[in-house]
């Protein structure tokens, strides 16, 4: 089954706004997502921009409010009030521990989504290992195995590969897409993956 690229990180507000949707347009175009999650701050400094915590109040507060506000009316995703309470706390575990999943031969499309809504409706701290445990459990997925393995030197070499290749195709954001080689950045533009999947854009 051929796939459509996916770099995002565990606790991206717009990936868990564009998460049920993506995995809706990806199974109507028996597409199998492959799930790469990446160091997101490594990517965007590589891009030349600065954390949205470096960033002025008046940009956090019209990204983390008005923007996420709308898109989770827009996509039916609900979200809590505010920024959540962890959402600054290191996020490689979690990222790592979706790549296990995958080097297990996992399915982890429902892992990962219910990571972004536990942290953007919840308010989950995905940098503990009980509530990643959790999270697993509610999706069907024993989770010691993936989480003992997160952060082994074979799993961290393959969450540096991804964002090293996030890096060297340009990627600058969370979530970004690829059909075919083809990079749609932004959950907003999956309307554009949707179209790509049935008829390729002209001038790739």
């Amino acid at each position: 089954m051929l796939g459509i690229e996916y770099f995002y990180a565990a606790h991206s507000a717009f990936a868990y706004l564009g998460s049920a949707h993506f995995m809706e347009i990806a199974a109507a175009a028996n597409r199998r997502i492959v799930h790469k999650p990446i160091d997101l701050n490594r990517v965007i400094s590589a891009a030349g921009a600065i954390t949205f915590r470096e960033r002025s109040k008046a940009h956090r507060d019209y990204f983390f409010r008005r923007e996420v506000g709308r898109w989770s009316e827009h996509r039916n995703a609900p979200v809590m009030d505010g920024r959540p309470t962890y959402h600054d706390r290191d996020i490689t575990l979690p990222n790592s521990m979706l790549i296990a999943g995958v080097e297990q031969g996992y399915n982890v499309d429902q892992l990962s989504h219910a990571m972004l809504e536990a942290h953007w409706h919840k308010d989950a701290d995905l940098s503990d290992w009980a509530t990643l445990a959790t999270l697993g459990l509610s999706v069907g997925l024993n989770p010691e195995p993936l989480l003992q393995a997160a952060l082994s030197p074979e799993i961290q070499a393959i969450y540096q590969a991804n964002t090293t290749e996030a890096i060297e195709r340009s990627v600058f954001g969370s979530p970004t897409y690829f059909v075919d080689g083809d990079m749609f950045y932004g959950q907003d533009r999956l309307e554009l993956v949707e179209r790509a999947l049935l008829q390729p854009y002209a001038g790739l």
